[in-house]
């Protein structure tokens, strides 16, 4: 083709997306996910993008970005790997009895979600590693001999190791580790001192059993990924997408599955970001709403939060504490239940609900005609009218009405209601429920939101975007090209990027720079050679350096990043400085005569793949017959203008209410908004 072809794969719960750039052409593709063989989705998708622009599979020369939820599905429906903790003698019960902290000081009974790894599947080994590194026993031949010996006879696929302070001195987990491995060839084994070297007993060993739960299922997942595009011809390898908004390739994303959770929503992310840079915004509200689930993500100074610790399966949504902690570098995000494919349900009270629970790609709605027949988000959109049946995905994939409005009609007749009034139920509420996740996510981070702007793609997003900004007193929302795929887009624009940390408890006048700096050295090998196989040049590698630091007495600490590596010479000014203006930011006070300590030490290793493609081009208006259309989301039997996205352009204005639609989305323009054509080819919706 003469120009360099990119593709980017973001499987979803509901559908995969495909983006193929050639040079400055952009297509998109949607494809059903395929739970029970994620690869046929993922090369159903990339064949037709390729078909699309004409192109072989070996003409694919640049990155092939993959974005995945293989590690998230296993983990939230325990479909893992039958797993076992090994822990120092005398500490089995870690993952049981966690941190003691209650997430509900008054709620007798309490739950937490069960560990990965049950208490029967916990070993433990007599061994010790001293705080200050020093080994006070090694494991033993024989102890080594008799874990294989019980590993074998459970027929066990992978093994976690967390032995205490082994994140000060790994040696006893690396020779247990090799031990394991020389004696159980086909087991998976996973150390703490690799996965998560920090101090914090109960992050450290569910971090790690995570890990070692996933291990299994997703390293052979990649290897046959990275075998069948070999064998189809193509000519770039893969690379992963990370939670914390980088790529890497296939062998250190394998071996490291725990940083994949989050890969799809902080494709996301980075496409907020993208968006915000190309129209001079510093502050964004990311607004992801798929078939499975709703992400929301806060950009500030054009980039998404990094946080370095976050939780799975929480028993309530918006408790902290009340999920399994995680604590590897991830875009700071809220996910909740409330997608296209959620269910509504009469609650225990009798009341309407809608998710957390989802009918996902099969059987899916009931409108996708594919046996379902619980009411979901997508049969209200489609029975109100948002939705039109005939030209979903383009018309490649045809809705059922009759069959939504049946799904709607048992549910209404349940509650005592109209179908009609159920529908208009279920849209609402799944706004308010998008909307309060929005509030608890920023309030909880001191962040007024208020009136930011918002940034509405994934393939439901766009449909209750402006319903969600109302809720937020948001007066902007800004639908980009390519929205219903536009995770997969931001996979594209993503840098390869590896996030690294060690541990380093220390009061800042006790601080040996020198360590320090061995500490940094250590982690910007490791960086440089993991990007190096993502494929970047030596050259063209940076580094960005950062710590977690509290003050002295405190338990919470702050991630702040450094204005550059910490020196003798600079380093205590540097790091209270920067930790300082943090704290202010976020508390509003200083407290210059209490002391300051570093609990963890961060590198962030980051290099360019390729020049983000330009969306945006050819976006003057073309010719589109409008029409109208019954819908019920604010009354009952409203005509409402319906016209093709393209056929808005620039200078034209909108006012609502009015329905643009586009091939793989549907924009909803509400009474009271206006839609104007913006930068980068978006659609501005403003609130009139």
């Amino acid at each position: 083709m003469g120009q360099h072809v990119s593709l980017a794969v973001d499987i979803g719960g509901t559908f995969t997306d495909v983006v193929l750039r050639s040079g400055d052409l952009i297509v998109a593709e949607k494809t059903p996910t395929t739970p029970d063989d994620l690869l046929a989705g993922f090369f159903t998708g990339v064949g037709a993008a390729l078909a699309r622009v004409g192109a072989r599979p070996e003409e694919v020369d640049g990155p092939i970005v993959h974005a995945t939820t293989v590690v998230t599905n296993a983990l939230i429906e325990r479909k893992g790997a039958r797993a076992a903790m090994v822990f120092t003698q005398g500490f089995p019960d870690i993952l049981e009895i966690r941190d003691e902290r209650r997430y509900d000081m008054y709620d007798p009974q309490i739950e937490f979600p069960r560990p990965l790894v049950g208490r029967d599947s916990v070993l433990t080994v007599d061994e010790r590693t001293y705080a200050d590194g020093t080994v006070g026993r090694e494991p033993s031949a024989a102890d080594i001999d008799a874990l294989c010996a019980e590993f074998a006879a459970r027929g066990i696929e992978s093994v976690g190791i967390c032995l205490m302070h082994s994140y000060v001195n790994p040696h006893n987990e690396q020779l247990l580790a090799a031990g394991l491995r020389d004696r159980l060839p086909g087991v998976f084994v996973s150390t703490s001192s690799e996965i998560a070297p920090q101090i914090r007993e109960y992050l450290r060993a569910s971090t790690t059993a995570v890990n070692t739960y996933s291990v299994p299922i997703t390293q052979p997942y990649l290897d046959r990924l990275e075998t069948r595009l070999a064998d189809e011809g193509f000519a770039s390898s893969p690379l992963i997408m990370l939670s914390s908004g980088g790529v890497v390739g296939p062998a250190t994303a394998g071996r490291l599955p725990v940083r994949m959770i989050e890969s799809g929503p902080a494709a996301g992310a980075l496409g907020a970001a993208h968006a915000a840079t190309a129209m001079g915004l510093d502050t964004l509200l990311a607004f992801d709403m798929g078939g499975t689930t709703a992400k929301v993500c806060l950009i500030q100074d054009a980039r998404p939060r990094v946080t370095g610790l976050f939780e799975i399966d929480r028993m309530y949504r918006f408790r902290e504490g009340s999920g399994l902690p995680v604590t590897v570098p991830s875009v700071d995000l809220i996910e909740i239940g409330a997608g296209g494919g959620s269910i509504a349900h009469v609650n225990e009270f009798g009341l309407l609900n809608v998710g957390p629970r989802s009918a996902g790609s099969r059987p899916g709605p009931a409108c996708y005609g594919h046996g379902g027949t619980d009411a979901t988000v997508t049969d209200a959109d489609v029975v109100l009218g948002a939705i039109d049946a005939a030209k979903f995905l383009g018309g490649a994939m045809p809705l059922d009405v009759e069959a939504a409005q049946r799904a709607v009609r048992r549910l209404a007749e349940r509650l005592g209601t109209e179908p009609m009034a159920t529908a208009r139920g279920i849209y609402r509420i799944v706004c308010e429920a998008m909307a309060s996740a929005v509030k608890t996510h920023a309030s909880d981070r001191g962040v007024d939101y208020r009136g930011i702007p918002m940034l509405a793609f994934g393939g439901a997003g766009p449909v209750h975007a402006c319903e969600v900004a109302e809720l937020l007193n948001s007066e902007l929302v800004i639908f980009p090209p390519l929205a219903s795929v536009y995770s997969a887009f931001g996979s594209l624009v993503t840098p390869a990027r590896l996030d690294l940390v060690r541990s380093g408890l220390r009061r800042l006048d006790d601080i040996d720079w020198r360590q320090v700096a061995e500490v940094f050295e250590d982690m910007e090998d490791e960086g440089r050679q993991a990007l190096r196989e993502a494929g970047c040049a030596g050259g063209e590698i940076e580094f960005r350096y950062g710590a977690d630091v509290r003050y002295v007495g405190q338990h919470y600490d702050l991630m702040i990043e450094l204005d550059g590596r910490p020196t003798v010479a600079d380093g205590a000014a540097m790091l209270r400085r920067c930790f300082e203006a943090e704290y202010v930011r976020r508390y509003t006070i200083c407290q210059d005569e209490v002391g300051v300590e570093v609990v963890n030490w961060r590198l962030v290793a980051s290099g360019v793949l390729s020049t983000p493609p330009e969306l945006g081009r050819g976006t003057g208006r073309q010719d589109g017959a409008a029409e109208t259309r019954r819908v019920h989301i604010w009354q009952d039997d409203q005509e409402v203008r319906v016209l093709p996205r393209a056929a808005l352009g620039a200078g034209d204005t909108l006012e609502g209410p009015v329905i643009l639609e586009e091939a793989e989305t549907t924009l909803v323009i509400p009474p009271g908004w206006s839609a104007s054509l913006g930068a980068m080819g978006c659609v501005i919706a403003t609130r009139t």
